[in-house]
């Protein structure tokens, strides 16, 4: 074989490969535009759609907070002793006046009766200064004011009162009373152990109300005003919720930017002081434009609102102001009364997309 029997055979393979290789790049363009046409169907999209309306909106503050009872006494013994008996345990109810316990009396009682004895000796040693200065014993009332302070000061009859009257202040608290209406909580003592100094002998607490103690932005003072209505629904499982108004705005704001606010509650029935809880505060808004959270989206960061407008999607931007749990209020005149405002299937939507109305 020749020189130029090899060239002609060199240039027929390279012939038959460019002619392969050009088959090949053709199926590929087929099936590449075959699945451009499957991702993008020429479709009309389904939305839903409202007629924008003024109306009353529902705004909704949430925070979180603590109940309290209204009324809650912590209690402790004013003398030291033994206690001698406890007459409640822990839940227990009781009335105002009612005993709880109280200590051994034995040394405060023999204190009382030598002070009383004390005092007695006192004011005959007063008679007797009083008879020395030339007065009756049964016309005291005629004796000047500065002799008879100078009788009580040279018979110490002021000292020996006031240590009588220490005495049986003693002896009465040595009995705990309750001071209100309410219910028993930690009581931890034993009888015929001393109670702590450090720690209350039990607390009291009141069956007359409870309150919400929570906090809430400063930016969101101007949302709130005394008396209004409150829902507390506690985090305990099986406990109901209950509602309230608002009952006092502590007029200073913290170091964080929060503001401390109290609810007073209408019931308390399963409800125990120190529950965690959470607080929806509810205000009827009228006259907004009120659209529900599902006709917003966002578009590079900023809240979009598509319309129905010769069934295209037309594109609006927006700005919300208020919300609740699904709605929004808009300010501004981004959107006006009348707009039909698409609420469902707007996710993918672009300006000017075709769409098809659905439902009502």
């Amino acid at each position: 074989m020749n020189s130029g029997t090899i060239r002609n055979a060199g240039w027929g393979c390279c012939l038959m490969a460019a002619l392969l290789m050009a088959c090949s790049h053709a199926g590929e363009h087929t099936d590449s535009e075959e699945g451009v046409m499957t991702v993008l169907p020429d479709e009309e999209n389904e939305v839903g759609v409202m007629t924008l309306t003024r109306g009353t909106f529902e705004h909704e503050l949430v925070s979180n907070g603590k109940l309290l009872a209204t009324g809650q006494a912590d209690l402790s013994f004013e003398t030291d002793g033994v206690v001698a008996a406890i007459y409640v345990r822990n839940g227990d109810r009781v009335a105002r006046g009612q005993k709880l316990a109280e200590l051994d009396k034995f040394k405060l009682a023999n204190k009382t009766a030598q002070a009383r004895d004390a005092l007695a000796r006192a004011e005959l040693e007063l008679q007797d200064v009083l008879i020395g200065q030339g007065y009756a014993v049964d016309r005291l009332q005629e004796v000047p004011e500065d002799i008879m302070q100078l009788a009580r000061v040279k018979s110490s009859y002021d000292q020996y009162k006031a240590q009588y009257e220490l005495a049986q202040y003693e002896e009465e608290h040595a009995t705990l009373k309750a001071p209100m209406d309410g219910v028993v909580a930690n009581l931890v003592a034993k009888p015929y152990n001393a109670p702590s100094t450090t720690e209350p002998f039990c607390t009291i607490v009141s069956t007359q109300g409870m309150e919400v103690d929570f906090t809430v932005l400063e930016s969101e003072l101007p949302l709130l005003k005394k008396g209004d209505k409150v829902q507390v629904t506690p985090y305990a499982a099986g406990t109901a919720r209950c509602e309230g108004r608002i009952s006092e705005i502590n007029p200073l704001v913290d170091e964080k930017g929060m503001v401390r606010v109290k609810a007073t509650l209408q019931s308390r029935n399963g409800l125990f002081s120190g529950m965690n809880v959470r607080i929806s505060v509810k205000r009827s808004m009228a006259d907004q434009l009120v659209i529900p959270k599902s006709a917003v989206v966002l578009r590079s960061g900023k809240q979009v609102v598509f319309t129905l407008k010769e069934g295209k999607a037309w594109w609006n931007y927006v700005h919300t102001g208020l919300e609740n749990a699904d709605s929004y209020t808009l300010t501004g005149d981004d959107l006006k009364e009348g707009d039909e405002v698409i609420v469902t299937g707007n996710v993918n939507l672009a300006h000017e997309a075709k769409v098809k109305r659905v439902g009502k």
